[in-house]
């Protein structure tokens, strides 16, 4: 179908004349060509929901449900049908609007109510087909799928409803993928195959195909939920955190209550703000390098290594961990040795009692009994933190299951974890303050 780009969409909506099937269809096409006719979708059915009563025939109260249930207010768009004629085009929505709430028996039934008004046949019954497909009636689908012989077997929707049909069976997943090609050699705009090839590639691995399918596949109107939340969960694997952010806002924007999205977009938003602190992370890991260079790697002089060799320092992070003080009061250690040690820290931006806080921690826990209580604390399972998804993650990929392996990692060990940065590190510290304990090493 060829959609001049200066496609009137209020015109359409607000206009008496005719709609139907093909009206619909040209409504969808030129908002996939040009999503900012989305807005004025949405600007023309508010200015028809104004309208006073008797302006609202049940003609009209049939064009205002399609258009509602096409930008996503489905409890308005059914109560809209209910007031419409009773037709075809009525019983087709009412079906579409009870396929997506789950409602298949009460979908079926429209589907059928439909076709005997006279909607387009092999419509009601590719409907019908993908209707048992979810509802998990395998065998239903393929005898709907069946029944149909003729030009429509070489059309992209059926061709997408068979493969997905195949693809649920679970036989030979190449004759789905087949499918799902075939359909779009034929439309290659066809948000079902798009979307099922998409799958398809991500389970296999091949994240850069799976992109550029999803990519195409949300061009589409009305885009699918579930291919928005999939394009966005591929994104920010990749850490294209701006785009992933878009993908669940769109979703949001027409579902304000989808608690994936809701989940997704708040998960990506923190994503995004580790993103932003790479600076931060790149700094504290060089610090913890820095940290960790032993003193024999320094040149001191006998006098000065013999003091710290005496009083267990072998790191700059355990000199750091001494006060002035501290070291001034070790056998033969004196001021010269001691602007010797300063000098050093100086060159690496590091100084004395910087970490004595940690040291005295560190003390304070190696000398204290654990009591029972103390040892259960430990023993309970990190879910019991309530973490972001992103957290959890990063606990599940280095195995942690109790809060005992949590505190015996140290902040250092955690920022080298992929995508583990500064902020789930604050998250993290605060979540065991709650419980009175600490990472390794604060």
């Amino acid at each position: 179908m060829t959609i001049n780009a200066d496609f009137d969409v209020k015109q359409l909506v607000l206009a008496g004349g005719a709609f139907g099937p093909r009206e619909i269809d040209q409504l969808r096409e030129s908002i996939s060509r040009d999503m900012k006719k989305f807005d004025e979708l949405k600007e023309a059915v508010n200015e028809l929901k104004t309208k006073d009563e008797d302006e609202l025939s049940p003609a009209v109260r049939v064009k205002l449900g399609v258009c509602m249930f096409l930008i996503g207010d489905y409890d308005a768009a059914y109560a809209s049908l209910k007031k419409g004629d009773g037709g075809a085009l009525t019983q087709f929505y009412f079906a579409k609007l009870h396929f997506v709430k789950g409602e298949f028996d009460d979908a079926i039934r429209a589907y059928n109510t439909a076709q005997t008004a006279g909607y387009n046949s092999d419509e009601c019954i590719l409907g019908r087909a993908e209707v048992y497909r979810e509802a998990g009636k395998l065998n239903e689908s393929l005898q709907e799928l069946d029944s149909l012989s003729g030009a429509v077997e070489q059309t992209a929707e059926y061709l997408y409803q068979r493969g997905a049909t195949v693809n649920a069976i679970g036989g030979n997943p190449q004759e789905a993928i087949a499918l799902y090609e075939r359909a779009v050699s034929v439309d290659k705009d066809h948000p079902g195959a798009l979307f099922g090839l998409a799958l398809e590639n991500e389970r296999r691995g091949n994240d850069r195909e799976a992109l550029e399918y999803y990519q195409r596949a949300v061009r589409h109107f009305p885009t699918n939920v579930g291919t928005l939340i999939n394009l966005g969960v591929l994104y920010e694997d990749m850490e294209m955190y701006e785009l992933a952010q878009q993908c669940f806002q769109r979703v949001l924007d027409s579902y304000p209550n989808n608690p994936k999205a809701r989940l997704f977009l708040k998960d990506v938003k923190a994503s995004n703000e580790m993103h932003y602190d790479e600076e931060e992370q790149m700094r504290l890991r060089e610090l913890g390098v820095k940290l960790n260079q032993p003193i024999s790697d320094f040149e001191l002089s006998v006098r000065a290594r013999n003091c710290l060799s005496l009083m267990g320092v072998q790191t700059l992070r355990d000199l750091c961990k001494l006060t002035e003080q501290e070291l001034l009061s070790s056998k033969n250690f004196g001021e010269t040795s001691l602007e010797e040690i300063k000098r050093v820290l100086a060159e690496k931006n590091l100084r004395l009692g910087m970490y004595s806080a940690e040291k005295q921690r560190a003390d304070a826990n190696e000398n204290a009994q654990l009591t029972p209580e103390e040892q259960s604390v430990l023993q309970r399972p990190v879910s019991d933190l309530n973490l972001s998804v992103r957290a959890r993650k990063c606990m599940n990929r280095l195995g942690i299951s109790t809060l005992g392996e949590l505190v015996s990692r140290s902040a250092d060990e955690l920022l080298e974890i992929k995508n583990f940065g500064v902020t789930s590190l604050k998250e993290i510290r605060d979540k065991l303050g709650e419980f009175n304990i600490r990472l390794k090493g604060d």
